[in-house]
C-alpha cells in the first residue's frame, strides 16, 4: 500500500485588522436549570428594562431608527396568557425552557420567535454562567409574601 502523508499549513498574519464579525462577541444564556436558551449579541443588562414587569426588552424587527438585535432563542411556546395590566390587558405569547417548562420570556404576537417588534426576557429568568442562579431571580419575592423556607 502507498504511504498516505498529509501536510497542512496555518497562515496568521499580525497586521491584519479585525474584521466586525470578529469584534463582536456574542452572549450566551442558560436557564436556571443550565439549559442553554439564548445566544445574543448585546449584554441583557445594557438592554431597555420594561416598567411593568421589569423584562428586557430586545427588539426583534429594524425601524426607521434601530437595527434588530441577532438573537437566536432556544425555547418551547406555550399556550398565550392573557395578563391585566393597569388600563387593559395584554395577550403574552410565553417562551420557556425545552428542559424544565421554567417561563424565560414572552411576545406580544403569536409565535415564531421574533414575528413581532420585540421580545421580553424576563427578570431573574436567565444567567450567562451554566448552573448558577442569577442576582435577580427571587427579585420580587418579599412582595409574593413568601418567607425564607418558602411558606406563606
Amino acid at each position: 500500500m502507498p504511504k498516505v502523508v498529509s501536510r497542512s499549513a496555518v497562515s496568521s498574519s499580525t497586521d491584519a485588522r479585525p474584521t466586525a464579525s470578529a469584534a463582536a462577541a456574542l452572549r450566551v444564556y442558560y436557564c436556571i436549570c443550565g439549559e442553554f436558551i439564548l445566544v445574543i449579541e448585546r449584554s441583557l443588562s445594557a438592554l431597555p428594562k420594561r416598567q411593568t414587569d421589569g423584562a428586557t426588552i430586545i427588539r426583534c424587527q429594524d425601524s426607521d431608527t434601530e437595527n434588530a438585535i441577532v438573537l437566536k432563542l432556544n425555547a418551547i411556546s406555550t399556550d398565550p396568557v392573557l395578563v391585566e395590566r393597569p388600563g387593559g390587558h395584554e395577550r403574552q405569547y410565553r417562551f420557556s425552557c425545552p428542559r424544565c417548562n421554567l417561563l424565560v420570556g414572552y411576545q406580544s404576537t403569536p409565535p415564531p420567535v421574533k414575528s413581532g417588534p420585540y421580545m421580553y426576557i424576563l427578570s431573574g429568568a436567565l444567567t450567562q454562567m451554566q448552573g448558577q442562579v442569577p442576582k435577580d431571580a427571587f427579585d420580587g419575592e418579599a412582595a409574593l409574601g413568601l418567607s425564607e423556607a418558602g411558606t406563606q
